[in-house]
């Protein structure tokens, strides 16, 4: 039976990593919603980035949420030049080529990093790592408080994104109506490289937040890529709402789970969400079913 004091931590913790895992939802949503295909490259460009923030760090002594500065934009830049020039030319047209080509992409840049970088997890070291903070009784680590408050930033921009701006509204016509959207004069190619490209600046953020209080080592991708499809599984594909609610949910469930189980069996219960919603509401909580 477990003791009410120590539910609202775990609660807590559940919701401030969930934070971080509706970030890197909200990547794959994007590009799911516009381009209508799975990035299998999610995860692998995710280490990409927490590298990135590691080497800043540890060689010109940059804060991780310094390196935002740079990281969000050489993030985004990535990814529309991937988009341009290596998926939309290698798909020809077609989606099922995309899929090959972003796996193609993920087994050469895992295979690259564990090649330069070896198979050693790597980790910083802070002024505030190891710093607490209570919140109603409840002890949290200064960076996870931190990385949850800024990945509910990001996501709010991008909301703000999607809903206030030219290039939002271009975005939500091609989801609806690619055809549709070429006619009135929108730039199909160019805006399926802004969504990439956005896509991967969430990334980017994300190992900011990440890496002060997490690792990084060649595979680590692969931890959140999975969660992140149960994630965005569970909103709704397309569904940037979904991602959020669901992103909230896996945390909390992936915290109470290790608090009952162990650590080591913690995602037990997230995976058991991903095949009952598969089974009994596969268009997700949020989706639309087709």
């Amino acid at each position: 039976m477990l003791e009410p004091q120590i539910l609202w931590p775990a609660l807590l913790n559940g919701l401030t990593m969930g934070a971080i895992y509706a970030l890197i939802a909200l990547g794959l949503t994007l590009v799911y919603g516009v381009l209508h295909i799975i990035n299998f490259a999610h995860g692998s460009l995710l280490m990409l980035g927490l590298y990135a923030v590691f080497f800043l760090f540890k060689f010109w002594k940059v804060d991780p949420y310094v390196a935002l500065l740079a990281l969000v934009p050489g993030m985004f830049a990535l990814g529309y030049a991937l988009q341009r020039l290596v998926i939309g030319r290698g798909s020809h047209g077609k989606d099922e080529n995309i899929l090959l080509v972003t796996l193609g992409l993920s087994i050469i840049i895992e295979n690259l990093a564990l090649h330069f970088f070896g198979s050693e997890t790597r980790q910083i070291e802070t002024a505030y790592s190891s710093a607490m903070v209570n919140i109603a009784g409840a002890s949290l680590t200064v960076p996870r408080v931190a990385a949850s408050a800024g990945a509910l930033t990001c996501c709010a921009i991008l909301w703000l994104i999607m809903a206030r701006t030219d290039l939002g509204r271009a975005i939500r016509a091609i989801a609806k109506e690619r055809q549709g959207a070429r006619l009135v004069g929108i730039d199909v190619e160019h805006i399926f490289a802004m969504s990439f490209g956005i896509g991967l600046a969430c990334l980017g953020a994300a190992a900011c937040f990440l890496l002060p209080a997490f690792y990084v080592s060649p595979q680590v991708g692969h931890t959140f890529v999975l969660v992140a499809f149960t994630v965005v599984v569970l909103g709704g594909m397309g569904s940037f709402v979904g991602s959020l609610v669901g992103g909230f949910a896996v945390g909390v469930v992936e915290s109470f789970g290790g608090l009952m189980l162990g650590e080591s069996l913690g995602q037990i219960g997230v995976f058991v969400i991903f095949i009952a919603v598969l089974l009994f509401r596969p268009s997700g909580l949020f989706g639309h079913k087709v």
